[in-house]
């Protein structure tokens, strides 16, 4: 029995996936829902709750957010469950943010980044 390999690379967002994604980030809902589904799958029920606007717009929203291939849906039984897709937003934005200001990823990784354990620096 072979070990399981890695799962594949993904490819290079093209110029129109990128496009589309930066399409639907231009809108604060959207934005707004995925930030919700930072904290991990939720159904397109408990999502409209959030919202002040109706189930149909948001509807639209996820729609949109699905075609950019920034979430992900799956059924169960007669709900839909809705994911962001990580890998997806951050090659989109992170190719785009490495072309227009390089130094600023490099700054991040450094701020951010915690320093190893008994690392006195």
């Amino acid at each position: 029995m072979e070990p399981p390999s890695a799962a594949p690379a993904p490819a290079p967002a093209s110029d129109d996936e990128e496009a589309s994604a930066f399409r639907a980030l231009a809108d604060p809902t959207r934005r707004q829902i995925l930030e919700d589904l930072r904290g991990g799958e939720l159904a397109a029920g408990e999502i409209a709750s959030r919202f002040s606007i109706s189930a149909p717009s948001i509807s639209r929203h996820l729609g949109v957010l699905k075609g950019a291939g920034l979430v992900t849906e799956r059924r169960d039984a007669n709900r839909i469950l809705y994911s962001l897709a990580e890998e997806r937003l951050a090659m989109c934005v992170g190719r785009f943010l490495s072309a227009v200001c390089p130094e600023q990823i490099v700054l991040r990784h450094t701020k951010w980044r915690p320093a190893p354990e008994g690392d006195a620096s």
